[in-house]
């Protein structure tokens, strides 16, 4: 139980490869039976969203509307005005406790099982 932290941007990988470990570290985790996961992937040298950040995001809503997870948060919604973040923290209260929490922070997401 509990929240596991994955560093998708760590080495500087692929676009590809950092899809492979986000596949792995989902697998891994239901299998776990980990309650939730934070992934950093940063946000992209301009900014706007890095390329690993949109294939998370894009990753994220198949697994969701396949019934994989039950929800994800970005970072930056990771906050009490988002109900994204309200329907995480419901889920896996001690959330409330990490320390992006209310933070904005553009280069992580949480998942929820």
């Amino acid at each position: 139980m509990g929240c596991k932290v994955v560093n998708l941007e760590a080495g500087m990988p692929s676009v590809q490869t950092a899809h492979v470990l986000l596949n792995q570290a989902l697998i891994s985790a239901r299998a776990n039976r980990i309650k939730a996961i934070k992934f950093i992937h940063g946000y992209g040298s301009s900014g706007r969203g890095g390329a690993i950040k949109q294939d998370v995001h894009r990753t994220l809503l198949e697994k969701k509307r396949a019934g994989i997870i039950k929800e994800f948060v970005k970072g930056e919604d990771f906050d009490p005005f988002h109900s994204t973040a309200r329907k995480v923290l419901e889920l896996c209260p001690e959330l409330n406790r990490d320390s992006d929490y209310n933070r904005g922070n553009d280069g992580i997401t949480i998942v929820v099982f």
